[in-house]
């Protein structure tokens, strides 16, 4: 019988009592691995209370002291990587070394929080008027919330909570009841690290469970990331009950091969950012668009032999170059795509849906799989596949290259392959999406910087961690005083100015 897992709720494990679940995989062997708990609008809001009760002494612990708890944190988490790793990669799906990636760069995240008694210092100005000082702090918004994706179970909610929690608030996270229970695991490390119990709250569920969040008063901000039209959901319902919302959603990011491009660079760039983690990332590059006819060629030739050669292996080998997909219903979405792809035209140069995994024949396995000739109109262009689905898009020149992802409804990350200078100083200038690399093929911001699309890739106004996480989590006041002199200057019935 399957094992129950349910919620984290004030420092302690508890059973579901909704009596709903949902089924947990293992992707390798496409064994139910686990029963997850899908909470009811009641359970979310008995760990929003919990929260609440235990927030206000946490806010009140002074930053120092918050970030020494961090510190602690992130050394548990480097003590049990391989641990967590694992666990990961079972359940989601990736192989071992992208799991540890995927906990790396959440882990950097909680680093940079270290620092948050550096990131909340105010502006003070002495003597900004007659006896007047003016000066602004930052303070936490209470109880806030993130509703994270399937596919980076440890990274996402450390981006969305390592730097809430640092900044004063209390927590609730609503996991991907895909991949469950990498977060139940971090927040056992963090009560292990010192944090109190009620401030980091694990709630598994479904939709019940995000429009409980959505609805609740005492939420005072939401982060999502997930798919495009979920996103719009939740920040609509979250802006329209005067919550701060910021989401993120899908993406169709593109690599721009210039004539001048190091081709053998250019490949391995496309092969390991189109195809890792099984090409279920937001920031996957999925379309490939070769500057020229002989550009195209020549990139096709170095191509297809290396996606026809991927290593293909189960979610716990430290040598594959990817594993399985999450769910048989995602493998099959997938293996849909490349079928309609082909109605549509396009050239399937590699055909990646018959493969099968000899062992693990019962698992959600999917062959690399690379189209050509794909033009804009086609829905395996226009739209986000998730999958190891690579589409080649042929442009005549620079000014075509760059239309395509301007035109895209998706804004979340590009890249340009050159040597040209002046022309990635062009691109990155000129081009209309959030994060471009350049001679980089995921450029995923490290900590310090933010992490956020545009278009219908990123709602709201903040993006993720680095200054922009420490804004969203936090109210800014500002105080102006005026200590008596002993000289009275009468009534003002003007607005106060500084002009004398």
């Amino acid at each position: 019988m399957a094992a129950e897992l349910g919620h984290f709720i004030g420092g302690k494990r508890v059973p579901g009592a909704s009596g709903r679940y949902g089924d947990v995989y293992w992707p390798m062997t496409g064994e139910i691995a686990a029963k997850v708990a899908l909470a009811s609008a009641g359970e979310m809001r008995a760990a929003i209370e919990n929260a609440k009760s235990a927030q206000p002494a946490w806010a009140a612990t002074n930053p120092q002291r918050r970030a020494r708890v961090m510190m602690r944190f992130v050394d548990l988490l480097n003590r049990d990587m391989e641990k967590i790793a694992e666990a990961l990669a079972r359940e989601h799906g990736k192989v071992i070394p992208d799991a540890k990636g995927d906990i790396q760069r959440g882990l950097e995240v909680a680093e940079f929080a270290i620092g948050i008694p550096h990131l909340l210092k105010g502006e003070y100005t002495d003597g900004a008027g007659p006896a007047i000082d003016i000066y602004s702090m930052r303070q936490p918004l209470g109880v806030v919330a993130g509703i994270t994706p399937f596919n980076f179970p440890a990274m996402i909610p450390l981006w969305k909570a390592a730097p809430a929690i640092a900044c004063g608030n209390a927590f609730i996270l609503k996991p991907s009841e895909r991949a469950p229970s990498v977060p139940i695991m971090l927040a056992e490390l963090f009560l292990e690290a010192g944090l109190p119990p009620g401030i980091l709250n694990v709630v598994n569920g479904d939709k019940i469970a995000v429009d409980a969040i959505l609805h609740d008063p005492d939420i005072a901000a939401v982060g999502f990331v997930g798919s495009s039209d979920v996103a719009q959901y939740v920040y609509a319902e979250g802006a329209a009950r005067g919550k701060r919302v910021q989401c993120f959603g899908g993406a169709k990011n593109h690599m721009i091969i210039l004539p001048d491009a190091d081709l053998d660079q250019t490949v391995d760039a496309l092969i390991g950012a189109g195809y890792g983690s099984a090409g279920e990332r937001c920031m996957a590059i999925s379309v490939a668009v070769p500057v020229g006819e002989a550009t195209a060629e020549r990139l096709m030739q170095k191509l297809v032999p290396r996606v026809e050669s991927l290593r293909i292996g189960p979610s716990t080998s430290r040598d594959a170059d990817m594993g399985p997909l999450v769910t048989r219903q995602h493998l099959e979405k997938v293996r849909r795509y490349i079928d309609i792809g082909v109605e549509e035209g396009a050239t399937l140069a590699v055909d990646g849906r018959d493969f099968r995994m000899q062992g693990y024949e019962n698992g959600f396995y999917l062959g690399g799989s690379l189209f050509d000739h794909v033009t804009p109109d086609m829905r395996i262009y226009r739209e986000e596949i998730f999958g190891p689905v690579l589409s080649v898009v042929r442009a005549k020149n620079y000014e075509d290259a760059l239309r395509l992802p301007n035109e895209h409804e998706y804004g979340n990350g590009v890249a340009i392959f050159t040597r040209d200078g002046d022309a990635a100083r062009d691109f990155a200038s000129k081009v209309n999406v959030g994060m471009v690399g350049i001679n980089v093929p995921i450029p995923v911001p490290l900590s310090y910087y933010t992490f956020g699309g545009w278009k219908r890739s990123g709602f709201g106004d903040l993006n993720q961690h680095g200054p922009d996480g420490v804004r969203f989590y936090t109210k800014t006041k500002t105080v102006t005083a005026r200590w008596p002199s002993g000289i009275r200057t009468g009534a003002e019935f003007s607005i106060p100015t500084m002009k004398d």
